[in-house]
């Protein structure tokens, strides 16, 4: 399952993508610091928390706003019972300016979670790519665009939104979160992911939103990323342009941070955020027992060298087939009788003696084929 001739660089960082096409990766596999969620899950035996600090300052317009916002946000993954499947929490705590602007300017300061998500996402469709790389005929289909890269990857995800949250975010009752995520891997080193999300279903402050995100890889270790973000509400739409970085210091710890332009209604103002991703890596391959399942391994050295025969059942067995062979008498072609008259003219000495090389060479080949077996049992044994 481990592919380690897959790079680096296509198995890591903010948005996350996969190669040997499981859901496991040797490298840590991070949605941060984007706000959007690749479709593939960190694989079964993974225990992935992603946390940022973030500050975000906005202008006061409206008569109520909530201008300025600082927090801690964690998102914790997991996966169970299927590498398609994908279990994860989202946790926002922070503490908000709460402004009202009418004739004068006032405000106070209020502390508490805004958000508490449950949810999880299953990939339905995993898109493979022929590696081009093994096209030796030509050159131009080798380095051409593969048009079935326009296909993504889709997966489903869905939600709840608890309602345990500061009173400044309460929606009256819990409420449920369902969204479609796609991701198309337009080369090994340049992908787009999409998300569509229709969140708080049934309250008043229910929303539709997409974010559409564009991931590079510079090396194995740095990738960088263009995000756009909109979401629609009932008494304003938002909408956000973000750009970051983020370096793999090791293959299960990875640093991001970003920097987002913010238009929220008639207001404006920035978002930062500095994070870590950290993985605990308990995952292992599955195996096949072939004691229980009665299978058993073929073309192996030891097989190959218990299938053989002895060295010398080999020759006389290859002498009682030359012996027992029959020969077909036909009418003799004008070639045939043209070797028949070369062959008397070099003599019967010299037709058997044809054969019998014949013979000692097939000999010396088999005894170079038991000497080479015996060399691979041998390295095997130690």
């Amino acid at each position: 399952m481990k592919n380690h001739l897959l790079k680096l660089s296509c198995l890591f960082f903010l948005l996350g993508y996969s190669s040997a096409y499981s859901q496991y990766t040797d490298v840590i596999n991070s949605n941060k610091p984007g706000f959007s969620e690749s479709p593939y899950s960190v694989g079964r035996g993974i225990y992935q928390f992603e946390g940022n600090l973030f500050l975000r300052n906005t202008s006061i317009e409206p008569t109520f706003s909530i201008p300025q916002s600082f927090g801690f946000d964690m998102l914790f993954r997991t996966s169970l019972l299927s590498e398609k499947l994908e279990l994860n929490a989202q946790v926002s705590y922070q503490r908000d300016k709460i402004a009202f602007k009418n004739i004068f300017t006032s405000s106070y300061f209020s502390t508490g979670f805004q958000k508490i998500t449950i949810g999880a996402k299953y990939l339905v469709f995993q898109k493979e790519y022929k590696d081009k790389s093994k096209e030796v005929r030509s050159w131009k289909k080798r380095h051409a665009f593969d048009r079935n890269r326009l296909i993504p990857s889709v997966a489903i995800y869905a939600g709840v939104n608890t309602d345990m949250v500061n009173d400044i975010y309460k929606t009256g009752n819990m409420s449920p979160k369902i969204g479609i995520l796609l991701q198309n891997n337009l080369s090994n080193d340049f992908n787009i992911i999409t998300n569509l999300y229709y969140d708080k279903i049934g309250t008043d402050f229910s929303e539709f939103s997409y974010i559409i995100t564009a991931t590079q890889n510079f090396s194995d270790k740095w990738s960088g990323f263009f995000e756009n973000q909109t979401v629609l509400q009932k008494y304003q739409n938002n909408t956000n342009l973000a750009a970051g970085l983020a370096y793999l210091i090791n293959r299960d710890f990875q640093i991001n941070t970003s920097v987002r332009i913010l238009f929220e209604g008639k207001a404006e103002g920035t978002y930062g955020s500095l994070g870590i991703s950290y993985r605990i890596n308990k995952h292992k391959d599955s195996f096949v027992d072939l004691q229980e399942s009665n299978l058993t391994l073929k073309g192996t050295p030891k097989t190959k060298y218990n299938n053989q025969k002895s060295f010398f059942r080999r020759i006389f067995s290859f002498l009682e087939r030359k012996k027992n062979t029959k020969t077909i008498r036909k009418r003799p072609s004008r070639t045939r009788t043209k070797k028949i008259t070369k062959n008397k003219k070099r003599g019967l000495f010299g037709l058997f003696g044809k054969k019998k090389r014949k013979e000692e060479t097939e000999i010396e080949k088999l005894e170079r084929e038991i000497k080479e077996l015996e060399k691979e049992v041998k390295k095997d044994d130690h």
